[in-house]
């Protein structure tokens, strides 16, 4: 087997169907080998939709291999129980909100063939109308720990950002990077063998960033190849969790600079982040008040409420 598509879902029965059908349309084989294809496997982890998911894969996609979970397992974990049952020598964490542009599934696979110091790569990605979608990254650094994804990222020094989200290099190019996006990220089955699966201490957010860094750390290169081309609808999963999805970020980050940033600057990072929120609290109460959107006002205060009470607690 060349490639095993991995993809969690949950509650997304249509856009999973349209991925699932932009991978049925591309040059690829599934089941026999043929000349000049790669021969794919698709795996379907539903973490418990409640939606028609799994009677419409059962139904329509039966060449889909589907492993139907009784709970919601989470992104992280879900994705290490697709990992544990494939069988390519690629293996490909595909979000179900994507979907695949003409051989780009291909594309990625020959670089990997072509270049075998290369343990990950990830494609260029576009948004729903067409417009580029950041997905290439340079690591987190200790100053702008404070400032990506606060209120106070506007203000950040623009270099500190440039640097991370690589500005420095044209949208088609293909060159080495630190971290791809996970919403579609394809691995050497090696990498998977030596440094073992995603962390599952991230339920979801940072869990590809921590598992490019291992790759690193194991000598394996990160590549970022423009060349090949995604869809990706972005978000429609977590669009569902509310509060719970800003508890997963900050979580998540915390972990990822307590893993690699030490726990000092872990501590002093969450009590940061839980003033940023109390302080966004006080500003929502203030507009509420002078009766500026208030169903918006209203809908904030209790995210803004939920985080603060969750503690930002980090296992």
């Amino acid at each position: 087997m060349d490639l095993s598509i991995i993809i969690v879902s949950w509650n997304v029965a249509d856009l999973l169907s349209a991925c699932l059908d932009s991978l049925l349309a591309a040059p690829v084989s599934l089941g026999a080998a043929q000349p000049g294809r790669l021969q794919v496997e698709i795996i379907v982890v539903d973490s418990a939709s409640q939606d028609d998911t799994v009677a419409r894969l059962r139904a329509r996609y039966p060449q889909v291999r589907l492993l139907a979970q009784t709970e919601n397992v989470g992104y992280t974990r879900g994705n290490n129980i697709g990992l544990a049952a494939a069988q390519g020598r690629y293996l490909l964490l595909l979000n179900p909100d994507t979907e695949i542009i003409g051989a780009a599934l291909a594309q990625m696979a020959a670089c990997l063939d072509a270049h075998p110091q290369v343990g990950i790569v990830g494609p260029h990605t576009l948004n729903s109308d067409g417009s580029h979608q950041s997905t290439r990254r340079r690591f987190l650094t200790r100053p702008l720990a404070f400032f990506e994804s606060t209120w106070l990222q506007p203000y950040a020094p623009p270099a500190l950002l440039a640097r991370y989200y690589v500005q420095d290099a044209p949208d088609e190019a293909v060159l080495p990077v630190d971290w791809v996006q996970g919403s579609a990220l394809m691995a050497r089955r090696e990498v998977y063998a030596q440094i073992g699966g995603l962390d599952e201490g991230y339920v979801m957010f940072f869990e590809e960033t921590d598992w490019c860094q291992r790759a690193k750390q194991a000598g394996w290169q990160v590549l970022y190849l423009g060349t090949a081309r995604i869809i990706h609808h972005g978000g429609k999963s977590t669009d569902q969790a509310g509060a719970r999805r800003h508890i997963h970020f900050q979580e998540s980050k915390l972990r990822y600079c307590r893993k690699y940033f030490g726990r000092g600057f872990a501590a002093a990072l969450r009590l940061f982040l839980l003033l940023q929120y109390a302080w966004q609290m006080v500003r929502e109460g203030v507009r509420y008040l002078v009766g500026h959107k208030r169903p918006l006002r209203r809908q904030r205060l209790a995210i803004y409420w939920q985080v603060l009470r969750s503690g930002l607690r980090v296992s």
